[in-house]
């Protein structure tokens, strides 16, 4: 059987990318971690982590091996709660930026549900408005949206910069209006992406309006338009056309976690110290 401690300090290193970064949120020493992932490698007979100079990645044993751990660190908490009558109950209703499916979250999710089997984990997918609408209306109990930098509302996870995204090799004629692809007003980056280009004085045009991030991203892939879109998360068959073709600044986005001051703690603090706690960009 492998031993916890050594799949948890392996993981750190999975999802950190680094040994540096692992070490710092187990609070041990680096060579601990070191040696964590060389008995690990030695028990399970396999190369688990490329290393060179520049980075760590993880072989395909790797990969196998952090499935394998997160299960088996899911099922070592979920038994420990049984048992120990700690488990949690009830229901959480989650709201998520659509955008975000896109990053790690819905591996977050799953081992969040892995380790509190007995909690109802109800999940909503939408836009940062609607979502903060139907927090305020006691629907939701936990959000996770982008707003303004600096809101005074929430705990911010992380900043990111909105930027052009478009297909490599699209071209814009000069004084042609922007081509915009764009969610369905109100939208914080529909008005973001406005506003910068009126700003500079352009012209622009709405080619698409959509819902969902899915239709943003098919849009800008048919080679419909550009769309404002945060840089972390842009997909790799889609690029920043930003400089390339002389489009505006657009501006920072906080990504939030806002809390119901109506909902019970426990669930809320649990599922905000997941995500907190993991890297969402990889």
């Amino acid at each position: 059987m492998f031993d916890p401690s050594l799949l948890r300090s392996f993981l750190a290193v999975a999802e950190t990318g680094s040994f540096t970064r692992a070490a710092q949120r187990l609070q041990l020493a680096q060579p601990t971690i070191s040696q964590h992932v060389r008995r690990l490698e030695g028990q399970a007979g396999r190369v688990l982590v490329d290393r060179d100079t520049r980075q760590v990645r993880l072989t395909d044993n790797g990969e196998a091996m952090a499935g394998f751990a997160r299960s088996i660190l899911a099922a070592h908490a979920a038994a420990d709660s049984y048992f120990s009558g700690t488990a949690m109950r009830g229901r959480l209703r989650f709201g998520v930026a659509d955008d975000f499916t896109m990053t790690q979250l819905p591996r977050i999710l799953r081992d969040f549900r892995a380790l509190h089997p007995q909690l109802n984990l109800e999940l909503t997918v939408g836009q940062s408005g609607a979502l903060h609408r139907r927090l305020t209306g006691g629907q939701l109990d936990l959000i996770f949206i982008k707003q303004a930098p600096g809101g005074a509302e929430g705990t911010k996870v992380s900043t990111d910069q909105m930027v052009w995204m478009g297909l490599d090799g699209i071209q814009l004629g000069p004084g042609e209006p922007v081509p915009l692809v764009s969610y369905q007003d109100p939208s914080m980056s529909r008005r973001m992406a406005i506003d910068a280009l009126e700003s500079v004085g352009r012209t622009w045009r709405i080619t698409c309006n959509t819902r969902e991030v899915n239709g943003v991203l098919s849009a800008v892939r048919a080679g419909l338009g550009v769309a404002v879109f945060p840089r972390t998360l842009i997909p790799g068959d889609l690029v920043k056309v930003s400089t390339r073709l002389g489009l505006p600044e657009v501006g920072d986005v906080d990504f939030t976690l806002i809390a119901n001051p109506h909902s019970a703690t426990d669930p809320v603090d649990a599922l905000s110290s997941a995500i907190m706690g993991r890297t969402l960009v990889r």
